[in-house]
């Protein structure tokens, strides 16, 4: 009798995150391939069909079962009161790796100096029922109204306030705008259905997207380096170097030397270096990784 093929059904952020999402896929082992004409793309592991959808319903889909599984912003999880599984946090976004934050932000101008100063007033954004759970923990009545887009804009002439996504704060300084308040940080998460989760072979197979995505992240941070020493310079050298775990050392063909290999934060390599040579290290050698586990 022929058993019936497991699949496990993924949804990825179609949008703002959609690229990031699929390049950390991609360092992750899966090749997904988007048509424009199609919201299921084609991804190389016939154990998996992905779903493309708003970051904003993701956790919904999730939580009621329609997705096993899903990646999606830690905002829309509490915005949504998703009931889910949290399986995992990636610190990444559609441009940069901080950490994404709604904000409450109003014109240059604006005599508003904290959210007390809006009883009273309106304000726009996408993020409607956190945003009216912040009021009322400040205890401040204003209307909130459901903004479509174009947050920014409304800012100087339809509402008081808004509250919008940034990551650096440059697209609200370039339209004249100034950040009140930070109502939450919001990171992207793997999320998993809780009868998905009771799964074993779901469970097992999310549990592994889960390690993998991350060793990729860990990974993006991250150089390896390999260099050669004369084993009477090897504890200056091992002095200088800050190391993921201690670097493993082996011996050379050539009596007296010893090589190291090692893994560093990439952000150091460009100082560390110079002090590497000037320890007596030779033949330096600096490689990308694709992937870190611990």
């Amino acid at each position: 009798m022929k058993t019936k093929k497991q699949v496990l059904r993924f949804g990825l952020p179609k949008g703002s995150l959609q690229e990031a999402t699929i390049e950390k896929m991609a360092k992750a082992g899966y090749n997904i391939s988007v048509s424009s004409r199609s919201y299921i793309p084609y991804v190389d592991d016939p154990e998996l069909e992905i779903r493309l959808i708003r970051a904003q319903e993701i956790s919904r889909y999730v939580e009621h079962g329609y997705l096993d599984c899903g990646i999606t912003g830690l905002d829309w999880i509490q915005e949504n009161g998703s009931k889910v599984q949290e399986v995992g946090e990636f610190q990444f976004n559609k441009a940069t790796r901080q950490t994404a934050r709604w904000v409450l932000a109003v014109p240059e101008d604006s005599p508003v100096k904290s959210v007390k100063d809006l009883q009273g007033k309106r304000i726009a954004t996408e993020l409607v029922s956190s945003t009216k759970k912040y009021l009322r923990r400040h205890k401040v009545k204003a209307e909130v109204e459901f903004s479509w887009g174009a947050t920014e804009m409304k800012a100087h002439e339809l509402v008081d306030a808004i509250v919008d996504i940034t990551e650096t704060g440059s697209s609200l300084r370039a339209n004249k705008l100034r950040i009140v308040d930070t109502l939450l940080h919001s990171t992207p998460r793997l999320i998993a259905n809780h009868d998905s989760w009771k799964e074993p072979w779901k469970r097992k197979k999310i549990e592994t997207l889960a390690l993998l995505l991350k060793g990729a992240l860990e990974a993006e941070a991250k150089v390896g380096l390999k260099m050669n020493i004369a084993r009477t310079n090897l504890a200056r050298l091992l002095k200088a170097l800050p190391a993921l775990r201690n670097p493993t050392i082996s011996n050379l063909s050539q009596e007296g030397w010893v090589a190291v290999e090692t893994i560093i934060d990439e952000h150091v390599v460009r100082e560390l270096i110079p002090a590497l040579k000037t320890a007596g290290a030779e033949g330096i050698i600096e490689y990308p990784l694709n992937k870190v586990v611990y």
